[in-house]
Parts: C-alpha cells; sequence; structure tokens
C-alpha cells in the first residue's frame, strides 16, 4: 500500500522497482574494494565531457566505477582550492568533514596530502571520524564570528555525495560564509582543477600522507561535543526533557550517528537509534524506488525500517549520510512528506520565535509548496521565493534577514534564538529536534499540525515527473524568457506568472515557472541526465493535477519548439 506521499505525487506510469522498500539483496552490494582500486588507480578519460570536474549544486560529484570520482580529480579540486584561498587572501583554518562512503576516507586522506603540502591549516575530526556538513558550517561561522577584524578567516571542505548511491563520492567546498560555494566560486576551482588535469596534475603540491598527518598544519580535535554543547541555543532542549518524549532516530548508516548519544546524555533525552550501524555497503538499507540503494531520508521506501517503528515512537526522524536533510515519522501521518513538514515548522517557529525581528523574512526555494506561501501570508511575514540550491539562501542567513531557508527536498536551516545564524548549510538534526520541540511544546505532532494546515487552506496534491529532453532543448530551457510561453490559461484558470527569475532575489531559475491561483508547475532541465524535471503542484484536485502537468509539457514543448514528447515517468518528488 503506497504512502500518503506516494499517492498524491505519482501520475502517469510510474517506474516502481519490485525491490522498492525491500530489504537491499546481495547483487545490489558494491564491492568496496573494488571502488577504492578503481579510485586509486583510473584515470579520467577528459574527452569525456562527464569524467571532468564539474560542480552542481553541491560540489564535484561521481564514482570510481564511471571515472567521474578519481584521486586526480580530488588532487586537482583540492590544489585549486588551496590556490582560490591563496588569490582570496583566505589564510585561517580550513575544517574539514567527511561522511560514511566507501570513498569519503580515501579522498580526505589524498586531499590532506595536497593540503599540508600548500600549509594549510587544516581542522579533522580526531581518531579519523566523521562529520556531518551542518557541524562543518556551524564551526567555519562560529571561528569567523569571533573575528573582530575579519582577517584570518576560516572555511571548509566537506566530503559527501549526499544521500546517493554507495558507489558514489561528493567534494564540496564551503567559503568563510559557511555554506555552500556561489557558482563564481565553483566556476574558478572547476576550470582551474580542469586546467591542472589536462596537465595530468603536474602542477598540485602533494606530500605524503603519513607526512601530512603529521604535519604541524593539521590539527585533530573534537567536533562533537562543541556542536552540540550548542544546540540550545537553536533548539528548546530543555522542553523536549521536561515532556519525557520517547523519540527514534535512524541515521541511515551516517555522520550523525556519533551525535545522538553525546545529545541523550548532555540535555537528558530519550532518543533511541534503531540502526546504530556503519557498512561502507549500506547493506542494511531497504532499496529506494528505482532499485537503487539510496540513503534518501525523504523517501518512504529508504526509510521503510523506521516507517515501521512509528508507532513505538511519538516522533523519529532520519537523516542522510551528511545529515545535512531530515526525514520526519509520525505516528499517524508515517513519512511526511519533506513540503508539509517545512509548512508545520515555518508556522511554529514564526509564532514561537518571540526573540526574532519581525521584519524577518522565510526562504523557500521556487519549487517548494505553495503551502508555506499560504502560511507566511496568513501570518503577515515576508516569503523570499529563490532558485534551486542552498547557496540562495546563505547571504539571507549569515546576516539574518531570513529566519528560514527551505528546500523541498527535506534541507532546511533556521537561525538561533537570539536572530543570529546557526548554519548557512542544511541542517538535518536541528530539523530533526524541532520535530520534537513542536510534539513538546505543543502537545501535537508535526503529522498533527500538518492536518490543520489542509484543514484552514485546503490540500496540495503535488509532484514531480521527468520527461525527455535532448542537451539542446534543455540549453534552451534554461534560458527561456517568459514571453516564450505563449498561453494564457493553466489547466483552466489564468495564468497570474510567468518566471525565469526567481521573485525574491530575481536570480535566473535556470528554467520556467508558470502560476495560477490554485496551481503551478516549474520546469528545470537535468543538469546530468537527458531530461528536464517538472514540479507541480494543485489547491484543487489530483485530476486538476494532472491537467496541469498535461499542459505543463505541451507549453514547455511548445516554448522549446519541439513537437510531441515521449511519455513522462512519474517519480516521487
Amino acid at each position: 500500500m503506497p504512502s500518503t506521499l506516494e499517492t498524491q505525487s505519482l501520475t502517469g506510469q510510474p517506474n516502481i522497482s519490485p525491490l522498492a522498500g525491500k530489504p537491499a539483496p546481495k547483487e545490489l552490494l558494491v564491492d568496496v574494494a573494488r571502488l577504492e582500486k578503481e579510485y586509486f588507480e583510473r584515470r579520467p578519460d577528459l574527452d569525456d565531457p562527464n569524467q571532468r570536474v564539474s560542480f552542481g549544486t553541491s560540489g564535484h560529484r561521481g564514482s570510481p566505477l564511471r571515472g567521474t570520482f578519481n584521486e586526480a580529480h580530488i588532487l586537482a579540486i583540492t590544489q585549486a582550492i588551496c590556490e582560490y584561498r591563496r588569490e582570496q587572501g583566505i589564510d585561517g583554518p580550513l575544517y574539514m568533514g567527511k561522511d560514511t562512503h566507501a570513498v569519503s576516507e580515501p579522498a580526505q586522506r589524498t586531499a590532506l596530502e595536497v593540503l599540508a603540502a600548500n600549509n594549510v591549516d587544516t581542522m579533522i575530526q580526531q581518531g579519523d571520524g566523521i562529520t556531518p556538513t551542518p557541524v562543518i558550517s556551524r564551526a567555519i561561522l562560529v571561528y569567523n564570528r569571533a573575528r573582530k577584524k575579519k582577517d584570518h578567516l576560516a572555511d571548509g571542505i566537506v566530503i559527501t555525495p549526499s544521500h546517493n548511491p554507495p558507489e558514489d563520492g561528493g567534494f564540496k567546498y564551503n567559503p568563510p560564509n559557511g555554506g555552500p560555494a556561489d557558482t563564481d566560486v565553483t566556476r574558478w576551482v572547476e576550470n582551474r582543477a580542469n586546467q591542472l588535469l589536462r596537465a595530468e596534475n603536474a602542477g598540485v603540491k602533494r606530500i605524503p600522507f603519513h607526512q601530512a598527518i603529521k604535519a604541524p598544519t593539521t590539527h585533530q580535535e573534537d567536533f562533537v561535543l562543541p556542536y552540540v554543547r550548542d544546540l540550545k541555543n537553536v533548539v528548546d532542549l530543555d522542553a523536549i526533557r521536561g515532556a519525557h518524549l520517547r523519540l527514534g532516530v535512524d541515521p541511515l548508516g551516517g555522520a550523525s550517528l556519533p551525535y545522538w548519544e553525546p545529545i541523550n546524555s548532555i540535555y537528558g533525552l530519550d532518543i533511541v537509534v534503531t540502526n546504530p550501524i556503519i557498512d561502507p555497503t549500506f547493506s542494511f538499507m531497504t532499496v529506494d524506488h528505482d532499485g537503487k540503494i539510496r540513503m534518501d531520508c525523504s523517501s518512504p521506501y529508504a526509510m521503510a525500517r523506521l516507517v515501521g517503528l512509528k508507532d513505538q515512537y511519538q516522533v523519529a526522524f532520519g537523516n542522510d549520510t551528511d545529515a545535512d536533510r531530515h526525514g520526519i515519522v509520525t505516528p499517524a501521518a508515517g513519512l511526511m512528506n519533506p513540503n508539509h513538514y517545512l509548512a508545520v515548522a515555518i508556522r511554529y517557529l514564526l509564532t514561537h520565535r518571540t526573540e526574532w525581528r519581525q521584519t524577518v523574512a522565510v526562504g523557500k526555494t521556487v519549487v517548494s509548496s505553495s503551502m508555506i506561501d499560504r502560511v507566511v501570508k496568513k501570518l503577515g511575514r515576508t516569503l523570499r521565493e529563490v532558485p534551486v540550491g542552498f547557496k540562495w539562501f546563505v547571504p539571507g542567513l549569515i546576516d539574518g534577514s531570513y529566519c528560514f531557508g527551505g528546500e523541498e527536498s527535506a534541507g532546511a536551516s533556521f537561525l538561533r534564538f537570539d536572530g543570529t545564524a546557526w548554519t548557512t548549510d542544511k541542517d538535518g538534526p536541528i530539523m530533526d529536534l524541532l520535530a520534537a520541540e513542536i510534539t513538546a511544546r505543543t502537545g501535537k505532532n508535526p503529522g498533527e499540525h500538518y492536518r490543520e494546515l489542509t484543514a484552514e487552506f485546503g490540500i496540495p496534491y503535488y509532484t514531480r515527473i521527468d520527461a525527455p529532453a535532448t542537451p539542446e532543448q534543455k540549453a534552451k530551457l534554461e534560458k527561456l524568457t517568459p514571453d516564450a510561453v505563449k498561453e494564457s490559461a493553466l489547466a483552466g484558470e489564468p495564468i497570474t506568472a510567468k518566471l525565469t527569475k526567481a521573485p525574491g532575489n530575481d536570480a535566473p531559475i535556470g528554467g520556467l515557472k508558470v502560476v495560477a491561483e490554485s496551481g503551478w508547475f516549474a520546469a528545470r532541465p537535468s543538469g546530468t541526465e537527458n531530461i528536464y524535471k517538472i514540479y507541480a503542484e494543485s489547491f484543487k484536485s489530483q485530476t486538476h493535477l494532472n491537467a496541469i502537468l498535461s499542459e505543463a509539457e505541451e507549453m514547455v514543448n511548445h516554448a522549446l519548439g519541439s513537437s510531441a514528447a515521449v511519455p513522462a515517468q512519474g517519480v516521487r518528488p
């Protein structure tokens, strides 16, 4: 029986694997020894654009098995970051974290060899430990906040492909603002890294690992307790303790695992770690919708084990491998749709963070639910709608003009109680603990709060589908102007907006959004596949949503000068 999320998010003929939601069979498990061998020995073919360094919305990602994430890439990227730091005068410590993917550890070793050779003071978790993305972001901000003259600033690297399959690797740079690097930064690093690769990394400075780990510039310290002890300044942990909530968490074998027991012991909470296993094959996972192992805490298939335990806890939650995403499970709702929880979290924060200025804005991406718009408008607050990618929230979070930034893909962060920045990257653990705070202080869990929102504003029907597109069509879609859409109505309602720039900051959205009173759609090209993604929502019915989807494909095809498309495939949003 599909969950509520799946019922509302699948249209057409979705391709759901027969393995979805079931324990991963042995034949799906990655060969870790082969993966590491390919990481060190395979040389990327630079005639293949896919095997060059390429920074997407969250750094460079790929797999050693495809020649897209190998030691050559990490050597080049790290040297490029060192050179970027010098050019920008960034000479403070670099905080480096890694998650539990198999190639994250060898990639960290490679990076440290380059950083030490370049005399970069590098801070790593002691004992070869793992570190979540938000912990690195917070550490950068805390260090830089103490720098009165704003010199000798810190920055960071996080080695993670996020929730992606076990054979993948990822490498991202966070500049001194603590958040994901902006396009200007990543373009510079990407171009320089590819120059180095073309020269067979002759320009890379490097020393052996046994020297790098003992270098005077390499500092091993504990990242866990400073983060855990600071949590009381962003979440009401006293309220959670006082309510005696029984809570559950599944770290999905990721970097948040070492943090939950210290949170329990320091704050006197009752959070049961339902899965304490770390295994680079992720053999304990249930298979995602498409038959792949993926540590996606927003997927009811990947989260099937925790959803099966939902009645044992008042609230339960999960995180992906670098803990920048959250998944919230309640007894009645099961795994909440990320859009639903974002709306609940925003309403709660705006009505319970009395220290925050009334003028602070809520940030959302252009493909997030319009339920958020309705909640923010009802409370008389300001909404800022930005392109997809958490980097767009960074300026507002760091200066305190945004109290919250959230993405439909289950990533969010919010301010400290005093209205200053907590992180400028996504923080899964604080979103988990916020769900417990909401339950403790209101006596109702987030699923119950969402039912209140639908009673007031109506039920939104939301989906994302993939449609085929050639590279030429994708390039054209990314550069469309509003006048490319000739239609005046969407699913029987007048079109009120045709957007190719985000209303919140006038930045290009890399696609198109069309809005009517009761529904909308957005179309964006995929960065890695020959498809484009259509996001759509209706506040009327599933039938109305289907009509929006059908007309969306026609509008996009007309705008691209393309005739009929192959039938789109429904996927989980």
